[in-house]
């Protein structure tokens, strides 16, 4: 960005660099992103907490608000890690696929309970990719839903519960619900949030 270049780089590291600098540095800092993207799921994670968030994203001169879909799993020694982050198109049955799918495959075991919101897209999957697991509807979002006021029909109240929304529909026909043993043990590993 010509004329302002040197400026926002100023801002940020208080010395002006170049754009072919700012180039290399994103070049170094997506193949960091990536390798944490698609590195091995080692560890047994009893509870995974799925959620959305929804972000307005700058495409070329538009914005527009994309999905962020993000799970979290309590592992072994009790402690919450970040499992997988990725943007969807929305949260629709398509985007959730892809993303247990991946969890899948990068070794994502051991789960005996999912929480998340009723978004159908996602709880119709968790039955293909997670059979053995129970499943705990939370009733608001684990995440904060919106970044910006500006999320039209998405997010807090509209956009993953039965109040309407990208995550609304029927009954929901996926893993069994977990029982209250598993819902405790979910409230602890979240640190008491019901």
């Amino acid at each position: 960005m010509k004329g302002g270049e040197g400026d926002i780089t100023e801002a940020l590291w208080g010395t002006r660099v170049s754009g072919s600098t700012v180039s290399e540095l994103n070049q170094k800092i997506y193949a960091r992103i990536e390798a944490w993207r698609t590195r091995p799921i080692e560890n047994e994670h009893a509870y995974v907490n799925l959620d959305g968030i929804w972000l307005k994203r700058s495409w070329g001169k538009k914005i527009k608000n994309v999905a962020v879909l993000v799970a979290i799993g309590v592992n072994q020694q009790g402690d919450r890690e970040v499992l997988r982050v990725a943007e969807g198109a929305k949260e629709d049955s398509e985007s959730w696929t892809g993303f247990l799918r991946q969890l899948k495959e990068r070794g994502l075991r051991g789960v005996r309970l999912f929480i998340s919101d009723k978004c159908l897209g996602l709880v119709g999957n968790l039955a293909e990719f997670y059979p053995e697991a129970g499943w705990q509807r939370v009733r608001g979002a684990l995440l904060p839903q919106r970044v910006d006021s500006g999320a039209q029909g998405q997010g807090a109240g509209g956009g993953g519960d039965a109040e309407g929304g990208a995550c609304t529909g029927g009954p929901v026909r996926g893993p069994r619900q977990g029982g209250p043993g598993d819902r405790q043990a979910a409230r602890d590993a979240l640190g008491g949030r019901r």
